[in-house]
């Protein structure tokens, strides 16, 4: 068997390993071993990409390879689980600013390049930098480096027009005389850069998990011009993969919110509290001593977790007041919404951190049918996405998103540290309603303090 025979079949092997793990992924259940298998299809296609006769020096690449493991161990073990989506972020920025540094050095290389590879490079160069860029600010958002609301000024969307063409033209220039174009491709890599800026800085924070998972669609999309470039085979598969789930993803989630890409990208939505009709009532504060004589008694209780579970750290403990209630006799549920944290599958990530059973979450669509047989609703944390005004105001920013029916329930327990809005800026009648009780502090403090009255009661 030629080395050429072998590259080619072990690719195979690695393309059809990302396959399956990523199909393992969309399963709780599966999603540890899709990971692991995943993983090692990506380490047999870096093995064996060691082999291909074109490497000129392993020497860097074996400095890479250092640096790279002790960067991703620290990650794994010293990033927090509520620092995850910032985490994705970047991970995403470095996968495009991969895919435009190869584009960038491919032509360094060999300035004589055919047209259709010029043409590629050229494209590599543009989605790498936008993601990037965009990546950047968009962990700039999450981690509060930046004001998560939008960013916007008059004439924004000429600004982005105007860049647009001009990416184009440095596009079509470059692709016509590669040989001389250096300067245009300088050029369309600061452009790049500066259009993923633009791009995202006028999306507000509640829309961050639907772009996190389209600059994920743009890292697999990068990476699959820059196969192209160099010919590797696996790297066009792979970049495709990424490229057409994100998508996928990006388009489900915009589906679980009722509004369209373009929407969310060109809206500036959160820019200005707006909104709906006035809300009108008074909360009605619980102590944690009566939020537990309230579930002392209940014989169902549904979980409905947002990102302030994430904030407080609260997810232990959640699955701890919950394990207890089980032990009391009540059935015990958490229900998900598509959207809720600020990336996609933030809870159920934090809630399998916590070692929450799997076939204890629920996703929106099959709770709200029984979300009125349900005795209490917890919500921890939790706002826009429970938010009634969707269903029931139509002057509201929400209105048409699919929620979680917690209103319905017999009766809804909030916990949030004051009556401010969500990440949304739009107040939530659903504080207010009869059957909604509000218990302030803490959420971690609060759930721990219903622990305690459990195991002392």
């Amino acid at each position: 068997m030629s080395l050429q025979l072998f590259i080619n079949l072990a690719y195979i092997v690695s393309s059809v390993m990302f396959i399956f793990g990523l199909k393992m992924l969309s399963s709780p259940a599966t999603a540890r071993r899709g990971n692991m298998l995943s993983a090692l299809g990506m380490a047999i296609a870096v093995i064996v990409t060691l082999l291909d006769q074109n490497i000129i020096t392993y020497q860097w690449i074996i400095v890479g390879i250092v640096i790279g493991t002790v960067v991703g161990v620290a990650a794994a073990r010293m990033v927090a689980m509520t620092a995850m989506p910032e985490m994705v972020a970047l991970l995403n920025g470095s996968g495009g600013l991969a895919s435009l540094l190869l584009g960038w050095a491919e032509y360094q290389r060999d300035f004589g390049i055919p047209t259709f590879t010029a043409g590629v490079i050229a494209l590599t160069v543009l989605i790498g930098g936008v993601t990037f860029t965009g990546s950047v600010i968009a962990w700039a958002k999450l981690s509060g480096k930046m004001d998560g609301k939008p960013i916007l000024f008059q004439g924004q969307q000429i600004v982005n027009a105007l860049l647009l063409l001009a990416i184009l033209v440095c596009g079509i220039l470059f692709t016509i005389s590669p040989p001389t174009s250096y300067l245009i491709l300088m050029i369309l890599i600061v452009l790049s850069l500066i259009l993923g800026v633009m791009s995202v800085i006028p999306i507000g924070g509640a829309d961050m998990p639907v772009v996190i998972s389209l600059l994920n669609s743009y890292s697999g999309l990068a990476a699959c011009a820059a196969g192209f470039v160099i010919e590797n085979n696996l790297l066009i598969v792979a970049g495709a993969l990424v490229g057409a789930s994100g998508i996928i993803l990006t388009n489900i989630m915009c589906k679980a919110m009722n509004r369209s890409l373009s929407n969310v990208l060109f809206s500036g939505f959160g820019s200005a509290t707006s909104g709906g009709t006035a809300v009108e009532g008074e909360a009605k504060p619980i102590s944690a001593e009566d939020s537990y004589l309230v579930l002392e008694a209940a014989n169902s209780v549904v979980f409905v977790p947002g990102y302030g579970l994430a904030v407080a750290q609260a997810q232990h403990a959640v699955r701890e007041l919950g394990e207890l209630l089980e032990s009391n006799g009540a059935e015990v549920s958490y229900a998900i919404h598509p959207v809720a944290g600020r990336m996609p599958g933030h809870m159920n990530v934090l809630l399998a951190e916590a070692n929450v059973p799997y076939d204890q979450l629920v996703e929106m669509d099959d709770i709200n049918p029984i979300m009125e047989t349900v005795d209490i609703c917890i919500v921890v944390g939790a706002n826009d996405v429970v938010n009634p005004a969707a269903r029931e105001d139509e002057a509201s920013p929400l209105y048409g998103m699919p929620i979680i029916n917690v209103d319905k329930a017999r009766t809804v327990i909030v916990l949030k540290r004051s009556m401010r809005a969500g990440f949304a800026g739009v107040e939530n009648p659903l504080f207010f309603k009869d059957n909604t009780r509000m218990l302030f502090g803490d959420a971690k403090a609060s759930v721990q303090a219903l622990v305690r009255e459990f195991k002392e009661g």
